[in-house]
This record gives structure tokens, C-alpha cells and sequence, in this order.
């Protein structure tokens, strides 16, 4: 078998949990080949070079066998090449360590726990009130007695 379909080949190679997560991939033009984007349908071949946008890097795999059956992980080797730039990884790992989750515009209210991760990083202390953070309520002993 020399080609396979790249919804399937995405598949078998694990890129992707599922055939439909891969189709639905290429369907947002997150997967292309030599930057074109690619229909799920496309049939790829040994050789080409797919690159797959997971936010927030791009992924480049190199097909070394055009397949169409899930194989075990410790085959995946024998099926692609990864050829992700290091930049790519770089960008990961900035990301990973910015502390910073990014959240996506209508995904509703942050949990607890990405709240108090954003209180962290901003600086900004939710159990106090925002009017009590700029005065000292440090009061001496002395100006009580004189008082």
C-alpha cells in the first residue's frame, strides 16, 4: 500500500485520539501539506511532510509508512519522523512556564484554582479588598495613650 488517507493515516499514526478528531482537523485547516491545507479525504504518500497546528506550536511529521490501521506506540517510530523545529518546542516550553493559562473568549468563569493562579501572577490578593490595599492600619500604642 503506497497511499492511505490522511484522516485515517493521522489516526493510525496517533496524532489524533480519533478518525473524527483527525477529519475535524483537517476540516479547520489545522492540518496541511506544504502549507496548503488538506481535505481529510487527501491521500498522502511515504515521504510527505504534514504539519499539524495544536496550539500554541505546529508539529511536523515525515510519513515513512502510508498506513491506515492503528498500530501499537512503540511502532510509531517506524511510521513517521518527527521534524517539529526546535523553535516550535521552544515556544512550548515558554508557554508552559509563563504560569499563564490562557483562556478562550466565551468559555465562561475561571475555576477556582485558574482564579487564584491568575491572582498570583497579576499580583493582586482576592481575599483583600481592592480600597484597603493603599492605607497603613498600623497604629502605635503611644498614639492610643496620648491621644
Amino acid at each position: 500500500m503506497n497511499t492511505a488517507r490522511l484522516d485515517k493515516w493521522l489516526w493510525a499514526a496517533r496524532i489524533f485520539k480519533t478518525r473524527s478528531m483527525a477529519a475535524a482537523a483537517c476540516k479547520k485547516g489545522q492540518v496541511s501539506i506544504g502549507g496548503a491545507q488538506m481535505k481529510p479525504s487527501r491521500m498522502v504518500k511515504v515521504g510527505d511532510i504534514i504539519d499539524v497546528r495544536k496550539p500554541p506550536i505546529t508539529y511536523s511529521f515525515r510519513i515513512l509508512q502510508a498506513i491506515e490501521h492503528r498500530v501499537g506506540a512503540k511502532l510509531i517510530p517506524e511510521i513517521l519522523e518527527n521534524v517539529t523545529a526546535p523553535e516550535q518546542y521552544e515556544l512550548l516550553e515558554m508557554n508552559r512556564i509563563s504560569g499563564f493559562v490562557g483562556r478562550a473568549r466565551g468559555t465562561g468563569r475561571p475555576t477556582k484554582k485558574e482564579r487564584r493562579a491568575l491572582d498570583d501572577f497579576t499580583g493582586t490578593a482576592a481575599d483583600t479588598p481592592v480600597f484597603f490595599s493603599d492605607f497603613d492600619f498600623d497604629l502605635d500604642d503611644e498614639d492610643l495613650t496620648n491621644g
